[in-house]
């Protein structure tokens, strides 16, 4: 069940903006947590609400960020927290709703990827379905997890589609897949009113957001820093704990194990039923909107909206910084595995051997993947470098950017990274891997970007020698990166400011609010042109 915490005590009856969070905001730190803070911070006018979705409660520690004034609303949900045993209640199940359920998965298989009428009878039967979902309800949370139907239905589905000998793992799979959307069927009936909604996702949140267009008929808009159903699948790819239970002449080296890849069908569909119910569909970049129209967003409806930095703030940095290039080499980020922070640290032993005044600081925090945090401080110590890579913790940019020399991300998947541009700002070249916009940002995208020159250098994924290169080539030659750097901040002044987000995000929701059927009360929008 659902379980709520509202350490910041903000409780309102109604908003002009709900944001529908998944993972972030403001309980992780990051990039798209900076955004958001950045977002709600821009538009003072307006009263937000947030609504976080986290997997379990213990899984988060304390609020990363503190709240603006115009935030009005939070409430928190943890999506993989079960029922307790004394809330189970036993039941046949009614067969006509279940029946209903099986023709919901049918069209879900089905479902075309930008197929509006397909669209419309899957919405028409989610309609009909959700109310029963309701507690007491035909399809409740209790029905789902233990009624006769309910075991009649999996076993049914078992026989009929998967391709792995184990319905044990089966079951539990459909089980933890499937239970969040109870929970969040539930946020949805009890969720104050907003005028519109916006899900910084699709996922979770964007099922979420699905279901306030259906239930409300208020706008929703969706912005994707990254693209999630990619995301997810890099993650399901990776993930130790999914089964294949298929023994040597069973398995198919060209077939991925039936687990991961229902999985990533959950996410795929979720993702293009958020697609189709949104208004406006936000893009950081040109290959990721082309991405989101492969995946069914309606093309008409998509636009790109690159992130934006505070300039004036950003740029003051710059007077604090020496005149000798600082031999640092800093990773700003999570230490997580979609950041391939070994990589970085494996780059650092050449780099060290030809250059041995660098160091290497990682700053940002270790505590969503704790075993991989071991994993890179181990790798460090093998290779010697225990005195040379320096594991900072989360950090202020204002007070680390004037240290460092390099900004290097040695990721496995990005979109726009934010610290990129801000490093940019600052006075800072980059060194990232050709992922997401990386190259876009370093090397300009237009011909006239381009001719600014080149901010910084391009590598491949996982070649920490190519890494080690291109910072060094950097680090020891002061004319070119003194270029670098002139380029950067050319290129994040002209395309790259907080300004021009403002504008369109403004521009977003104006429309919104002008669609709204029923203005929240005394609610204004006053979206003045901000300097």
């Amino acid at each position: 069940m659902s379980q709520q915490t509202d350490p910041y005590q903000r409780r309102a009856t109604d908003c002009d903006v709900m944001l529908l969070l998944e993972g972030t905001f403001p309980y992780v730190s990051g990039g798209v947590s900076s955004w958001v803070n950045q977002i709600i911070r821009g538009f003072p006018e307006l009263r937000f609400g947030l609504c976080f979705i986290g997997s379990r409660r213990q899984d988060y520690g304390q609020p990363k960020y503190a709240l603006p004034d115009n935030v009005v609303h939070i409430e928190t949900h943890y999506i993989h927290e079960h029922l307790a045993a004394s809330e189970v209640v036993r039941s046949r199940g009614d067969a006509r709703a279940f029946a209903r359920m099986d023709e919901l998965h049918d069209k879900f298989r089905s479902y075309g990827r930008s197929d509006a009428a397909s669209h419309a009878e899957l919405t028409a039967l989610l309609g009909e379905l959700i109310p029963m979902m309701a507690d007491g309800g035909k399809l409740d949370e209790n029905a789902f997890l233990f009624s006769k139907q309910a075991w009649d239905h999996l076993a049914e589905q078992y026989r009929t589609f998967c391709t792995d000998p184990s319905f044990v793992d089966y079951f539990w799979t459909v089980r933890i897949m499937h239970l969040p959307i109870w929970t969040l069927a539930r946020v949805a009936r009890n969720l104050i009113p907003a005028r519109c909604y916006h899900t910084i996702s699709t996922g979770y949140a964007g099922f979420l957001g699905s279901l306030m267009k259906m239930q409300t008929g208020r706008p929703l808009i969706l912005s994707e820093h990254g693209i999630y159903t990619k995301e997810r699948k890099i993650d399901l790819f990776q993930s130790e704990w999914i089964r294949d239970n298929r023994n040597v002449f069973e398995k198919d080296a060209s077939q991925i194990p039936y687990f991961r890849d229902l999985w990533i069908r959950f996410f795929e569909a979720l993702g293009r039923l958020c697609y189709q119910a949104s208004n406006q569909i936000v893009a950081l970049y040109e290959t990721n909107r082309l991405r989101q129209i492969s995946d069914g967003a309606p093309a008409e409806r998509t636009r790109n909206v690159p992130n934006g930095i505070d300039l004036p703030r950003l740029s003051r940095l710059r007077a604090q910084r020496s005149e000798a290039i600082p031999p640092v080499l800093c990773l700003l980020g999570r230490v997580v595995p979609i950041k391939d922070v070994k990589t970085f640290i494996r780059a650092m032993r050449t780099v060290v051997n030809q250059y041995p005044e660098a160091e290497a600081w990682i700053a940002g925090p270790e505590d969503e993947d704790q075993a991989y945090a071991e994993e890179c401080h181990a790798i460090a110590d093998g290779l010697g470098l225990s005195e040379k890579v320096k594991f900072l913790g989360f950090q202020k940019i204002d007070e680390i950017l004037p240290k460092v020399g390099l900004v290097v991300l040695s990721s496995i998947s990005e979109a726009l990274p934010l610290v990129l541009l801000e490093g940019f700002a600052a006075g800072v070249p980059g060194v990232a891997t050709d992922v997401g916009s990386c190259r876009q940002l370093i090397h300009g995208l237009s011909e006239e970007d381009q001719a600014l020159g080149a901010a910084g250098e391009v590598v491949g994924i996982a070649q920490p020698q190519a890494l080690a290169d291109a910072a060094l080539k950097l680090l020891t030659d002061p004319a070119r990166w003194h270029a670098a750097q002139a380029a950067g901040i050319a290129r994040v002044e002209r395309y790259y400011t907080q300004d021009m987000m403002f504008g369109a995000y403004r521009e977003l929701y104006q429309q919104a609010l002008a669609q709204s059927e029923a203005p929240a009360a005394g609610a204004a929008l006053r979206c003045p042109v901000r300097h």
